[in-house]
């Protein structure tokens, strides 16, 4: 038995249901571009690798092209639906023939309709049943369940993928994809188990050559144990991210009960870049998921679709 072609597969084009989950600040064309190559599907961040002063517009223009430069694979372009400008970067993905396009973040009724029109597939990431069977109604093609152990923000409601994810599957008729907490094949089997048709990788993939986190970023993910994560401002946007003086501050602000208010001022714009991108791992936000202490080196992207495909028999046979 191999790892299976489902629904997923068929949607997307692509060879094995495994998408590399669309990293702000750091999901590259090289790095969607691996990924795409090796048989899943790659997405790329709209300011992958930018400063905060640049033209977002411009850079999801050039991160496409790159992109397609690199493979003739599908691949797909991560939009947080609430972000200002949201208009222009999807006029972007019409004209440059953009094929998949995961949305978050935001509700999927506004811009889904236009998307599809255009013949674009629709990803979009739910945190809860009643998100999905919206997502549903509002015609995306499959939605991607994310549990609390993902990297970044998470839902309110604090469901992990192991209860998520099968409640999602029986509330709707379109794929789910199963995201958070997996990083290897014994992830992808699990995920299966509970009736996803496709996993979503997030912090195995930071933990590539072809990713632009910066090397401090990937190391800390490498050195990270299984308690090496945590979440904090669940009075503003709950966010798991590595264990560090930044989160350890933010900590202490969730401890006295601060505001939304207090905790947005505090933590300001570009922590996650800070961090991500820019090195300073102990100053920023770290997003990365509870799978950290799973990941011991930094190897090839296209290496890690490849090893849940060759894993995959093994781990079915073990049961």
């Amino acid at each position: 038995m191999s790892l299976k072609r489902t629904r997923v597969c068929d949607i997307l084009g692509i060879e094995y249901p495994v998408i590399q989950g669309g990293m702000t600040w750091i999901a590259n064309a090289e790095l969607a571009a691996a990924v795409s190559n090796a048989g899943g599907l790659g997405t790329i961040s709209p300011n992958a690798g930018m400063r905060i002063e640049d033209d977002v517009v411009a850079n999801l223009r050039d991160q496409i092209v790159k992109t397609k430069s690199l493979t003739d694979k599908p691949f797909a372009v991560n939009l947080v639906v609430f972000i200002p400008g949201i208009e222009e970067l999807i006029d972007i993905l019409v004209n440059e023939g953009v094929e998949v396009v995961t949305t978050s973040a935001g509700g999927p009724r506004k811009y889904t309709p236009r998307l599809k029109a255009a013949g674009i597939k629709v990803l979009h990431l739910v945190s809860s049943a009643k998100q999905a069977m919206n997502a549903e109604e509002c015609g995306v093609d499959a939605v991607i369940a994310e549990g609390f152990e993902a990297g970044g923000h998470n839902g309110f409601d604090e469901l992990a993928t192991m209860v998520l994810v099968p409640q999602v599957v029986d509330a709707v008729g379109i794929p789910v994809i199963a995201s958070g907490g997996i990083a290897d094949a014994r992830g992808v089997v699990a995920a299966f188990a509970l009736g996803a048709e496709g996993v979503q990788v997030g912090t195995r993939f930071v933990a590539t050559h072809e990713c632009i986190a910066s090397r401090n970023m990937k190391d800390a993910i490498v050195a990270a144990n299984d308690t090496g994560t945590m979440i904090t401002a669940r009075n503003l946007s709950p966010t798991r991210g590595l264990k560090n003086a930044f989160s350890a501050q933010v900590a202490e602000m969730d401890r006295r009960d601060a505001t939304a208010e207090e905790l947005l001022a505090f933590i300001g714009v570009g922590r996650a870049r800070m961090a991500l991108l820019e090195g300073k791992v102990d100053e920023g936000e770290a997003y990365a998921g509870a799978v950290a202490g799973m990941i011991r080196d930094v190897v090839g992207a296209g290496e890690v679709v490849r090893g849940i495909v060759a894993d995959y028999d093994k781990v079915i046979h073990s049961l």
